[in-house]
């Protein structure tokens, strides 16, 4: 009777740890997903020095009623220097203005800075196709 109990109470142990570690891996694994939220990349016309793309699912309105969305450049020829980049643009459609209050090369490792200045897309063909797609979007 006694090698049953502990034939039973080890195999509630091993179960238990069974079933402890497929949760915390099950866990792990939804936190992974929630990393990799889909986009939806919309392509603005190619200049001769790349591509530039927003993504339509990212597009947020701030409390000063910029729109914030997140962009990215594709650089025509690339490199170990030339990567993609992912900027976080807010975006006053009222000025044509811009600011990159975020510059990364992927979504983990990112630089926010909230107070950048707001700049003159000083006619770069990607920056104001950007502009004028999101602000067409958003009104």
């Amino acid at each position: 009777m006694v090698d049953s109990k502990n034939k039973d109470n080890s195999i509630f142990f091993r179960n238990s740890i069974c079933l402890v570690l497929l949760i915390i891996f099950s866990f792990c694994i939804s936190i992974k997903q929630l990393d990799a939220l889909p986009h939806e990349w919309v392509g603005v016309p190619r200049s001769e020095y790349g591509e530039q793309l927003w993504d339509r699912k990212s597009i947020k309105r701030n409390e000063d009623g910029s729109v914030r969305v997140l962009s990215k450049f594709i650089p025509k020829t690339k490199s170990e220097i030339t990567r993609d980049i992912l900027y976080t643009m807010d975006i006053n459609c009222f000025e044509k203005s811009f600011r990159d209050v975020d510059v990364s090369i992927d979504e983990v490792n990112s630089n926010f800075n909230s107070f950048a200045d707001w700049q003159d897309p000083n006619g770069d063909e990607l920056i104001l196709g950007v502009i004028s797609q999101v602000c067409r979007v958003e009104n």
